[in-house]
């Protein structure tokens, strides 16, 4: 059977990543912070599914869980899914500075190297995957998120011209709006302006993944609502797409 590594695979896109993985004969690692929460969620696939499902728990914003995380990829893996991922309580300069270093561990450090140390296996075989979960926060100005989140589009758009014809193995940011998780309430986000069209749903969004995914995509952006709004960000100034991105969705209870 093929292997998937998922991060963040507890609740939201990455739980729904794992879903559909096992549901299409994966085999699973899961990885996550909260082990019983992990370990509740690997044998409810195992059962359900008949895979094999193993979990590790780490933590990505620190240099332990990263390695952990490198030293199973280095094994092998068919798919890596990189989700990890969290918002801040509040606005830059209401924050941290050492959580504004942590996001950035994890969207972008954890990132790279977990990337790093899944691609060479895959290349030696001559398939795989890489989808690495941004954001449309990308594509506009929305703090450290957004900014980390653009890192990831273009770091995954780099990757995968870099390996480009080396056999069939690709890498693909992933860049959904709104999805119905918990990321918005661990972030303290009141959510109440945001249009009821814009909201997706998470088997949707790793339905679009897959398929762009087997497709060759190198950015896929699922909805047609998020489609045409990121085709129109492109061609607005920058500074009027950041005052528009902030207006919604970014109050904080």
């Amino acid at each position: 059977m093929p292997t998937a590594f998922i991060t963040g695979a507890t609740a939201g896109i990455g739980a729904a990543f794992a879903r559909r993985l096992a549901a299409d004969g994966f085999d699973l690692v899961l990885l996550a912070r909260d082990g019983e929460r992990l370990d509740r969620g690997a044998r409810d696939l195992a059962e359900r599914y008949g895979v094999r499902a193993g979990t590790l728990v780490a933590d990505l914003a620190t240099d332990d869980g990263i390695a952990a995380a490198e030293e199973r990829l280095r094994e092998g893996v068919d798919l890596l899914v990189n989700n990890a991922g969290f918002g801040h309580r509040g606005t830059f300069l209401d924050v941290p500075v050492s959580d504004e270093l942590a996001m950035l561990k994890v969207h972008c450090e954890a990132v790279l190297r977990l990337t790093s140390a899944a691609l060479p296996r895959m290349l030696e075989r001559g398939r795989g995957g890489v989808v690495n979960v941004s954001s449309v926060a990308a594509f506009a100005s929305r703090g450290t998120y957004g900014a980390s989140k653009a890192w990831v589009v273009g770091f995954s758009q780099g990757v995968a011209q870099d390996i480009a014809g080396r056999g069939n193995v690709r890498v693909m940011a992933l860049c959904p709006g709104f999805v119905r998780t918990e990321f918005h309430q661990r972030a303290g986000m009141d959510t109440s302006n945001v249009p009821s069209f814009l909201w997706l749903e998470q088997d949707a969004v790793v339905d679009t993944a897959l398929r762009d995914l087997r497709r060759g995509v190198q950015v896929s952006v699922p909805g047609a609502q998020y489609k045409a709004i990121v085709a129109v960000t492109r061609m607005m100034p920058r500074e009027l797409v950041g005052r528009l991105s902030a207006r919604t969705g970014r109050r904080y209870d």
